[in-house]
């Protein structure tokens, strides 16, 4: 038997050697010597953005998950389990684009063109592990992506290493992007570096704001960081916002549209949340025109669509027999029929330009920064988005209650900044709530909440699926391809921050 093994494995040998021959001529004599041997900057670059935006917004029903989660809706289908708050295991699928981004600076055809790229790549990569540390924890980093060299089982660094490297990456996005030149292969601000970097600023004061618990942290300095970052070029308007642009072709137009490009069968689930719809009733806000049908009952009653009080939001937390019910009896908003009809209702934000205002005005109230007062940069938040609304919603869609310049420049003075700092600060997060809505896709709404309390959600513990059902959850668990193949690592990672339990209920670093 071993005899014929033996023969039959030089035999293989001895062809494999002739092919390896054969294959050399084949190969030279088959390469078309005008094509590309590697991926152009500009082409890796595409793919990267690509990864991060068009594809990380989901279309349909999965578009309407961070919005679920951050309580926006209720889903009235079934049984939704971010609306019940029962988390589920994620992946690190975000973090295989990174691979990109060496080769991305490599293959860059000038000095300045790879300062480019460099500065580029850095914000990519703040990006990707910020949004991934977020959902559990600690996560590989300094060992990431390295399966080239052969590193397959990389080592889980701490959460609060994982920021520290964030920083520091965007403090080089900022360096390598202030003598950057303008590149190809960007669908989201046309290769403008100063655009990139002022998101890449304007990104820092969105990790900074999320470690407002570790301002007591001697190595992160948080405050003195923000105010450093505070002070560089940041988002001017919302035409500087991180968003996608949708067009009417199959796969390119707005996530929630139904149109002859792109069908939509979840239209009839969703009911808007009295989080959203109550602060913008008891405060005459018009916006709620743009967002929201009214209520089926209150118009069979007599109301009209241009009456607050024809509007009535659901609470999520609800058992959802009763949610179906007053969706049955018309007691309920739909989403504004300008989100189903238009292929193009409005660009997608992953960080906007509002987002960076509330900021602002959070860390004035906080005492981080001075200069200019809270109410200046909660004010510009919010007429950031009102404009933005304006900007993209035909006035058919505003149910007779548009916005014009008079009523945007005079609002915010009737929602006024008041009292102690933790009501300032509750103010405005309800602000970015409101303007949260389909946009900060990203799961922003919820990473507030579980950071400030605000807005406050009802915990029902009859519908809530965390366990246990006395508390929200706090995180996802791990992914289930750590566990089987990463044993050792995340084993040790787990027992270094929640006792060995790969427990949602159980707070990160960050939430300490």
């Amino acid at each position: 038997m071993t005899k014929h093994i033996s023969k039959i494995a030089v035999i293989a040998l001895a062809a494999g050697i002739g092919f390896s021959s054969c294959t050399k001529d084949f190969d030279s004599i088959n390469t078309n010597p005008d094509k590309a041997t590697s991926a152009s900057s500009e082409w890796l670059a595409n793919n990267i953005l690509t990864s991060i935006t068009s594809k990380d917004i989901s279309f349909n029903n999965n578009f309407r998950q961070p919005f679920t989660l951050g309580k926006y809706i209720g889903w009235t289908e079934k049984v939704s389990e971010y609306q019940y708050n029962k988390m589920v295991r994620v992946d690190f699928g975000r973090l295989l684009v990174l691979r990109d981004v060496e080769p991305m600076i490599k293959n860059a055809t000038t000095a300045e063109l790879k300062n480019t790229y460099e500065g580029f790549g850095h914000f990519i990569r703040a990006w990707q592990f910020f949004q991934t540390t977020m959902q559990v924890g600690d996560i590989p980093y300094s060992e990431a992506i390295q399966g080239a060299t052969g590193m397959i089982k990389a080592k889980y660094d701490t959460q609060k290493d994982v920021f520290k490297g964030i920083l520091k990456e965007l403090d080089q996005a900022d360096e390598l992007l202030a003598k950057a030149v303008n590149f190809t292969g960007d669908f989201i601000y046309q290769g403008d570096v100063d655009k990139w970097r002022r998101l890449a600023n304007s990104f820092q004061l969105y990790v900074l704001i999320n470690l407002s618990k570790k301002t007591g942290d001697a190595d992160l300095d948080v405050i003195n960081k923000f105010k450093t970052v505070a002070a560089r070029p940041l988002m001017r308007d919302y035409t500087d916002n991180f968003a996608v642009t949708y067009t009417a072709s199959a796969g390119y137009c707005y996530p929630w549209s139904n149109t002859a490009a792109q069908l939509n069968s979840f239209l009839d689930y969703p009911v808007l949340s009295s989080y959203l719809l109550d602060p913008m009733k008891a405060t005459a806000d018009k916006r709620l025109f743009y967002m929201a049908e009214p209520s089926k009952a209150q118009i069979a009653a007599g109301k009209t669509a241009s009456d607050y009080s024809a509007y009535l939001g659901i609470d999520p937390a609800d058992e959802l027999g009763v949610i179906v019910t007053n969706k049955n009896a018309g007691k309920s908003c739909a989403v504004n029929k300008r989100y189903e009809e238009m292929y193009n209702a409005e660009p997608v934000g992953l960080l906007n330009h509002w987002d960076i205002q509330f900021i602002l005005a959070e860390a004035t109230v906080r005492g981080w920064i001075s200069g200019t007062d809270a109410q200046t940069y909660y004010a510009n938040g919010i007429k950031s988005h009102m404009n933005f609304l304006a900007k993209y919603t035909p006035a058919s869609y505003t149910h007779g209650m548009a916005m014009d310049a008079t009523y945007i420049n005079a609002f915010p003075a009737t929602v006024a900044l008041t009292g102690s700092a933790d009501n300032q600060i509750k103010q405005i997060i309800t602000q970015k709530y409101i303007a949260g809505f389909f946009q900060d896709a990203d799961y922003n709404a919820w990473y507030e909440n579980r950071r400030t309390g605000y807005p406050v959600f009802t915990l029902n513990t009859l519908t809530n699926q965390n366990t246990p059902a006395s508390v929200f959850p706090l995180r996802w668990m791990y992914p289930q391809k750590e566990l089987d193949y990463n044993a050792e690592n995340i084993t040790r990672s787990l027992a270094d921050q929640f006792s060995g339990n790969d427990d949602p209920s159980l707070a990160m670093w960050l939430l300490k």
